[in-house]
Parts: structure tokens; C-alpha cells; sequence
């Protein structure tokens, strides 16, 4: 650990411009300026100036010693000077992202709202005040602004007309509302509103005295007091009959006491735990804490010197791992199913370390494949496989600190498959291996296979590409928070760009098949039309066909008819007869003239086959008398023409009937 002399000093210009640089890449604030104001207002303290923009719980400045920060010079930078000397081992090390990521315009910032049993996801950007927030949760909780109280701030109470951007928040952030003159919601009875109060979650933000550490750990409406401080001594090491509570309700008397009917605040309560000691003993830890302040241990030993990096002391980090020793296995061997195997990993994991932990998949590794993989391209994800080991002594503090960090649990969420297996058990790491050499291939599998318990646990960064699988990155346990999420945006950086590519011969080819269906469609369309074309032409000529057909008919039967009634007509008698003749003469209405001699004694009906036998049936054409004018048809065709008046000679003219 660096010690820094006491008093000012006095750095050039370029050393104040790198530190403005470091508080810039850290805490996302896109202005220079703002950032030496920040520093200018925490006396030049590196440390102090970011973890007053990124809370400490984050664990991104902490020191080796379970979380105290390590005061750094005070000095003005208009005074030349020269910088502190560079030490051996830093509690913090600023990671530079990439221009790209600094300059991003503009910043938004997440807020998670808790209301009752109610939660309102909120993005703004930074250069929103707060009564913007209260405005959108008027309309979404149906509550005036000025019967609200926002609370969650870690500066403490805050004006409606402060800016976001004032606040160096981080970019996600979780706040409550208080509706103190509002009256609580009815219940029918006080069965229903514990049975309500039962599921509910409670957010106790647990602070650990003697490093000055805090905890926010979630905990149902139906966990008890006994539960609370055994997950406590999980992650501080303070046995239960050694911890020392402050914070409590008075109603709190039982530790068998469920949290709903312990009198907590919700939705959030503070707590204060410490480890009850004698006199002598707090003398004691009292010197070795002031000791620590001043000095480090130069053990050469990697994992001591990779846990510190974690802000825990040694002791906690065995005290981590032989409590996760004590815990039911994260994983049953040689369990039949995937997916089972998985549940029971996920349940296991949310009891050890609290609900905020990244999704995983449930479901084999082929699924999470097809999931991440084998979708179109603008659904593609990366997949991360977390390989959890419970003998290293890394584990705890990496799922605790930095697997359940909400800035890692998001951006997870958001941009990657999450699935995970414990290689704990013998013959789930073989059977993993087996997954993996068939999967990656045998380099992959024969480095997992490498290496050491104390290096585990182990975080895969997989890119699904055309024909294979590819391994961008393999994190191990001895890391930070920065350091794990500046790994992530680089293999997000690598995915981004492969799946423009790929985004990009997809549309192309959606494009040219695209055009192969319309295509095709328009030729199924024309050939549809042309059937649909020979179709009527084919029922026209048959129509026609048809008509033809029953038009030969009826001449032929016409003819036949006619015909018939020719050969019965009688023969026409001479003009030297000696009985009486009567001659006709018929125009037809073609203007020809019909002409025939007939016995005054035959019958009108033998006038009437005579024409009919011509063409002119009488059912068509009715046959007329000029003078005087009269239809003969209509007359009695049984008489002789001598009595009808068609003697001795008479014109008659055919007309068509209507």
C-alpha cells in the first residue's frame, strides 16, 4: 500500500490533466471541466472525488482492508509540484476505456423506483432534474408530486429543481417513495395484509462496522432474523453469537421472527452489525487497525494479493469460503437432466448471495446455443458460461462482489446469454469437459482442465460465428469490477462488429430472396392469369359449341317439320277442275310472293301447313288479308276458304309475330 506524506503538494498542469482523465474514464462524466471541479472540491483526493460519484458498494475503490479508502494528497494544481511516488501495490488502478466510450453522448441513467409493492423502471438523461422523475411517477403511481417524498439518494434529501447531472449519480440507481400523508391501502383484515407483507421484499442495507462496508441484501417478507445473520456471517465472518446489532425495531425480541412481522421499515431498512468483543480485545484490533492504515504485507502470495484487490482482508476471504463449504452443493452430481441440474444451481446461488445475480439459462448448453446463437442476426447475443468452483477461496468474494455487482447484473442481461455449471463434483467438471472438448474443441477443454482450484471461478466469453464457436476471452476469479466489465465491452466491441457483418449479408440476402419471391410470385400470377384465360376461351367456344348444336337441332327438326308437312299437303288441284278453285298469292316478308291453288272446299288449317311447309310456321308468323284487313290465323282453321272468303282468288301477306 502506498503511503502518502501528510501535507499539500503542488503537481504540474499534465499531472492534474491525468487525474481530470482518470475521474473522466471512471465514472462516465463526459466534461473535463467538471471533472477538475470534482477533484477541486475533494482537495485533489483521486479516491475520495470517485467514490463520491460511485457508491462503495460497487467495489471499485476500496482499499486492501475490507473497504476503507486510502486518503490521497491534498494539492492545488496551480502550484508546480512533483507527483507522489509510484507504489508496488495500488488500492486502485484507473482503467482507460476506449475514446468511443467516453465520449458518448448523451449520458442516461437508470432509476429503479420502489412504491409499496410496486416497482417503476425510470431512464432520463443526466440533464433532467429531479421533479422530472416525480412528474413521470405522478402519472405512473397515480400520486400528486407534492404528497411525494424520493427518497435513496446518497447525498441525502434533495430539491426537485437540482439536475441530475450535479449529483454524479452512477448509471444505475435505485430509489423509494414515501407517501407519509397518504393512508395506507385497506386490507379486509390483518391476515391479508401480513400475508401481503409476506411477499414482499425487504432491502436491508446492512453496514459492517469495523471495515465501514455496507450490504444491500434482499430478503422475502417470510425470511427470519436467524436467516438475516447467518447470510451476514457468510459474508463478514462475524459468528452469529458474536455479532452486535444496532438498528433492530423493539418488536424484533425473537430470531425465529419473520421479517414481516418484525416491524422493518419498507422498503428499505438500515441496519449496523459489528463483532461483539472484551475490552482488551478492542484495544487490540483498535491498534491493528490504525497499523493498517499505514502499512500493507508484502506477501508474495498471488491469491492474498488478488483477494485484497477485492477490499476483504484475508480472514474474511477463509471465512468466505469454508462458510460456502458448510452450504448444500450448488449442483447435484450426476444429475440426469441439464436443466434440473440448473434450477437447483439458480436457487442455490440466490439463497448464498442474494436475488441480484444475473439470469441464468435454464436448459442444456446445446439450448443456450440456440438461444445466443442461431437466431437472426439482430437477436444474436454473446455467451458468457460462468464455471463456479466452491473450494476456491476466490469464489465468494467474485459472486458476491463481483457477479452480483448490479452494473455487471444488467449489462449482462442486456447483452448476453448468462449459463453456468459447478465444476465442485468430480463428475460434473468431467462431464462439462466432455461439453466442452466437443463444443471448443480440445485446446479449450485441455486449458479449463489446467487449471488450478484457486484460480476458478472461471467466465467464458463465447462468439457464435458461421462454423464454429469461437472463445473471445477467459476471465478468471482474481479480478475487480472495472476490470471485469472493461472485458466485457471489449468482447461486446469484437461482437458488434462481427454482427454488423453479419447483419449486413443477412439483409442482402433477405434482399435477394426477397426479389426470388416476388419474382416468383409474378410468374405464378401470370400463370395463373393465362390458365385463367385458356379457362374462358374454353368455356366460351364450348358455349358456342353448345348453342351451335341446339341451333342444328332445331333446323333440323324445323326441316323435319316442314318436310312432313309438305309431303301431307294434298296435290294442288288444276286450274280446269270441276269443282271450285280458290288461288292464293302469299308475300312474305322478304317480299317474295308465294302463289298456289287450293279447292274452295279444303280446309284453312292445309293454307297454314302450305305456308308452314315454305318456312313460315304459323306459330311464328300470323298470316294477313289486305282488304279488308284481317288475320286469318286467328280464324277457325277447320273451315273451307268458300267460308273464311278465300275464294276465288285472294293476296295475303306474312308477318313476323311479336
Amino acid at each position: 500500500m502506498t503511503v502518502w506524506a501528510n501535507g499539500p503538494w503542488e503537481p504540474m498542469q499534465e499531472n492534474a490533466d491525468t487525474l481530470a482523465t482518470a475521474v473522466v474514464a471512471c465514472t462516465g462524466i463526459e466534461n473535463i471541466d467538471e471533472a477538475i471541479t470534482l477533484l477541486e472540491q475533494n482537495n485533489w483526493d483521486l479516491v475520495a472525488a470517485i467514490n463520491g460519484v460511485i457508491p462503495q458498494e460497487n467495489g471499485i475503490l476500496q482499499s486492501d482492508y475490507g473497504g476503507e479508502t486510502i486518503p490521497g494528497p491534498a494539492f492545488d494544481p496551480s502550484h508546480p509540484g512533483s507527483a507522489p511516488a509510484p507504489s508496488s501495490s495500488s488500492a486502485f488502478r484507473p482503467v482507460m476505456p476506449s475514446r468511443q466510450i467516453v465520449e458518448r453522448q448523451p449520458r442516461m441513467l437508470d432509476f429503479r423506483v420502489e412504491y409499496r409493492d410496486r416497482n417503476v423502471d425510470v431512464v432520463l438523461e443526466d440533464s433532467c432534474t429531479v421533479g422530472e422523475i416525480k412528474r413521470i411517477l405522478e402519472n405512473e403511481l397515480q400520486i400528486p408530486v407534492s404528497k411525494m417524498l424520493l427518497k435513496g439518494w446518497k447525498t441525502g434529501d434533495v430539491e426537485d429543481s437540482t439536475v441530475l447531472k450535479s449529483l454524479h449519480l452512477p448509471k444505475n440507481n435505485s430509489l423509494y417513495v414515501l407517501t407519509p400523508d397518504l393512508p395506507p391501502p385497506s386490507s379486509s383484515s390483518h391476515t391479508g395484509a401480513l400475508q401481503e407483507s409476506l411477499n414482499q421484499n425487504f432491502m436491508l442495507i446492512i453496514t459492517h462496522r469495523e471495515v465501514q462496508r455496507e450490504y444491500n441484501l434482499n430478503f422475502s417478507g417470510s425470511s427470519t432474523i436467524q436467516e438475516v445473520k447467518r447470510n451476514v456471517y457468510d459474508l463478514t465472518s462475524i459468528p452469529v453469537r458474536h455479532q452486535l446489532w444496532e438498528g433492530w425495531p423493539t418488536s424484533a425480541t425473537d430470531d425465529s421472527m419473520c421479517l414481516a412481522e418484525s416491524g422493518l421499515s419498507y422498503p428499505c431498512h438500515r441496519l449496523t452489525v459489528g463483532r461483539r468483543s472484551s475490552p482488551a480485545q478492542t484495544q487490540e484490533q483498535s491498534e491493528e487497525q490504525s497499523t493498517d492504515v499505514h502499512m500493507v504485507s508484502d506477501s508474495d502470495g498471488d491469491d492474498f494479493e488478488d483477494a485484497s484487490e477485492f477490499g476483504v482482508d484475508d480472514g474474511e476471504v477463509f471465512g468466505m469460503a469454508s462458510s460456502a463449504l458448510r452450504k448444500s452443493p450448488m449442483m447435484p452430481e450426476n444429475a440426469e437432466n441439464e436443466g434440473d441440474a440448473l434450477l437447483q444451481f439458480t436457487a442455490e446461488f440466490s439463497s448464498r448471495y442474494g436475488d441480484c445475480h444475473p439470469v441464468f439459462f435454464i436448459g442444456s448448453l446445446e439450448a443456450a446455443f440456440q438461444e445466443a446463437f442461431y437466431v437472426k442476426a439482430r437477436d444474436r447475443k454473446l455467451l458468457a458460461i460462468y464455471l463456479h468452483h466452491d473450494e476456491s477461496v476466490l469464489t465468494n468474494v467474485f459472486c458476491s462482489q463481483m457477479l452480483c455487482a448490479e452494473s455487471i447484473v444488467s449489462y449482462l442481461s442486456q447483452n448476453f446469454i448468462t449459463w453456468a455449471w459447478d465444476l465442485t463434483k468430480d463428475a460434473n467438471r468431467a462431464r462439462f469437459l466432455t461439453m466442452c472438448n466437443r463444443h471448443f474443441g480440445s485446446v479449450v477443454a485441455q486449458t479449463i482442465r489446467t487449471q488450478k482450484t484457486d484460480q476458478f471461478p472461471l467466465f467464458l466469453i463465447i462468439m457464435g460465428k458461421r462454423s464454429s464457436n469461437e472463445v473471445l476471452n477467459v476471465i478468471q476469479g482474481n479480478t475487480t469490477v472495472d476490470e471485469l466489465m472493461m472485458r466485457l465491452m471489449a468482447a461486446m466491441e469484437i461482437f458488434t462488429a462481427q454482427q454488423q457483418e453479419d447483419i449486413k449479408d443477412e439483409d442482402e440476402r433477405e434482399a435477394r430472396e426477397n426479389v426470388k419471391r416476388e419474382q416468383d410470385e409474378a410468374y405464378r400470377l401470370s400463370l395463373e392469369a393465362d390458365r385463367a384465360k385458356r379457362e374462358a376461351h374454353e368455356r366460351e367456344m364450348a358455349e358456342q359449341f353448345r348453342l351451335e348444336q341446339i341451333r342444328k337441332e332445331q333446323e333440323e327438326e324445323r326441316e323435319a317439320i316442314r318436310l312432313s308437312l309438305e309431303q301431307a299437303l294434298p296435290p294442288e288441284p288444276k286450274e280446269e277442275n270441276a269443282e271450285p278453285v280458290s288461288k292464293l298469292r302469299i308475300r312474305t316478308p322478304s317480299g317474295e310472293f308465294l302463289e298456289r291453288r287450293f279447292l274452295a272446299s279444303n280446309k284453312l288449317q292445309i293454307v297454314f301447313d302450305f305456308v308452314a311447309s315454305k318456312g313460315y310456321p304459323w306459330d311464328e308468323f300470323k298470316l294477313l288479308s289486305t282488304f279488308p284487313r284481317r288475320d286469318v290465323t286467328q280464324l277457325d282453321p277447320n273451315k273451307s276458304l268458300l267460308e273464311v272468303k278465300l275464294f276465288p282468288q285472294e293476296t295475303l301477306f306474312l308477318e313476323a309475330k311479336e
